[in-house]
Formats: C-alpha cells, sequence, structure tokens
C-alpha cells in the first residue's frame, strides 16, 4: 500500500510540537510492516534542508484566487529517515525560518494544499491513501473530492485526517472562497462551519477516516473541541483514537 503523509512538520526537518513527532515515526512503523510511505511538506530554510542532497521531481504552478504562483516538489535523495521525503517550494511562501506565525499563513498553507494536489494529480499512478495531519492540510479531502480540476482523478483515492490539536482549525472567511480552486458550489456546507470556511471541519466532514493521537484526546474533543464537539460527536462512526497515531 502506498500511503502519502502531508503534514506541515515532520522530525527532524521541521518541528513546533507533537505533530511533528509523530508525522516523523508514523512512517517508518509503516514501512516497517511493508508499505510505501511518503511525507510532502513545506520547504522551509531548515538546516536539515541545507545539510541534505536533494532531487527536482517536478515543477508546476497554480493559484489562489488572482495570485498564481510557481511551485517546485524536490525529493531528499537517500532515503535517511526510512522513508521517502518530498519538499514543496514556492518562493516567497514557503520558503522561511520559521515554521508558523506570519501574518500570511492562510495564504502560504493554502497555496501548499493546492501544490500538493495539484502535484498528485499530475502522477501517472493513484497513491492508496492520502493521510492529512491537522488544519494546514484540513482542505485536501474536500479538494480532491470537489474541486473539478481534480475529482476526475483524486476523488475515489481514500483520504484519513488526524487530528493532532484540535484548538487551531485554520478559520478562513467566506470573502476568501475564491482562494479555492473551483469547486461544485453545491457542496459549499462541506466548508463552512459557523459561517466561515473551516478546514479542520471540512476535513472531519470529508475524509473517509478520522483519527486522533490517542483514545482519551477523541473523547475530550467531543466534550472540548472549540466549537466542533457536535461535529465530533455526530462523526463518531468513522473516528478513532490510535496511541501517537501509530
Amino acid at each position: 500500500m502506498e500511503i502519502i503523509h502531508v503534514a506541515a512538520e515532520c522530525y527532524p526537518v521541521a518541528k513546533a510540537g507533537g505533530l511533528g513527532d509523530v508525522v516523523g515515526a508514523l512512517p517508518k512503523y509503516q514501512a516497517e510492516l511493508g508499505h510505501v510511505a511518503k511525507v510532502v511538506m513545506p520547504m522551509y530554510r531548515t538546516k536539515f534542508l541545507y545539510n541534505n542532497e536533494w532531487e527536482l521531481v517536478h515543477e508546476g504552478n497554480q493559484h489562489i484566487g488572482p495570485h498564481y504562483f510557481n511551485y517546485a516538489v524536490i525529493k531528499e535523495k537517500t532515503n535517511k529517515l526510512g522513508f521517502d521525503l518530498y519538499l514543496v517550494d514556492i518562493n516567497g511562501l514557503l520558503d522561511r525560518e520559521k515554521i508558523y506565525g506570519y501574518d500570511d499563513d492562510t495564504e502560504r498553507f493554502l497555496a501548499f494544499q493546492v501544490a500538493v494536489v495539484d502535484w498528485l494529480n499530475k502522477w501517472n499512478h493513484q497513491p492508496d491513501v492520502i493521510h492529512c495531519h491537522d488544519h494546514h492540510t484540513g482542505l485536501i479531502p474536500f479538494m480532491v473530492k470537489y474541486c473539478f480540476e481534480f475529482r476526475q482523478k483524486l476523488a475515489d483515492i481514500p483520504t484519513v485526517f488526524t487530528v493532532h490539536n484540535g484548538q487551531y482549525q485554520g478559520w478562513i472567511g467566506w470573502d476568501k472562497y475564491y482562494w479555492l480552486p473551483s469547486f461544485d458550489s453545491w457542496k459549499w456546507g462541506m466548508l463552512d462551519w459557523n459561517n466561515s470556511i473551516n478546514p479542520m471541519a471540512s476535513a472531519v466532514k470529508c475524509a473517509w477516516k478520522v483519527t486522533t493521537v490517542s483514545h482519551s484526546y477523541l473523547e475530550e474533543l467531543r466534550q472540548s473541541a472549540n466549537g466542533l464537539e457536535n461535529l465530533f460527536q455526530y462523526e463518531v462512526g468513522k473516528s478513532s483514537g490510535i496511541l501517537n497515531g501509530i
């Protein structure tokens, strides 16, 4: 089985918290079980970037609303982490020293998600699973299902969404809906929560399976999830808690 993990962090490449630890460990365990696990993340300016060798595997261009951008996907050459690692480079947006904390983080991670889905859409085969982690990748399950440009090829690929921190949800005002790739307007409700575009809520609605990093955290989210408690209760049938995501 080929599993593509999409995340904002992965230890030891770039880490701000527990998300990076899980994404750095889970693919190794999957590889030991005989699966082909890969990680795709933004290209930040980190020591790992400068201390390792890379090869260019894809170049493309996309846009968020009227703002067009070029992107490149590079791959670490030696498989030193025990799985294939890919970095998405978007000049001026992702190539920064910090992971988070910029005024344009919404644009940064939306462009990252669009680039990842565009790249997957260009593959000559399909991965078996797309595994998204936290709100920074939460719009991908919606994009592959309902965005006209991608759904013909990608809609049937199973998606998994793991909640590492349910308090941060990536809210986007509806005045910026046009930043997303053109989508089936009848499906706007799959993006909405409390009158805003909520990437985490959208992922919980659209993903085939939802996991959390422990059984107890799943129970906690049903009681305290920064406004998403009812959604986690409603989607109980496709949700499970897995210790450390492994």
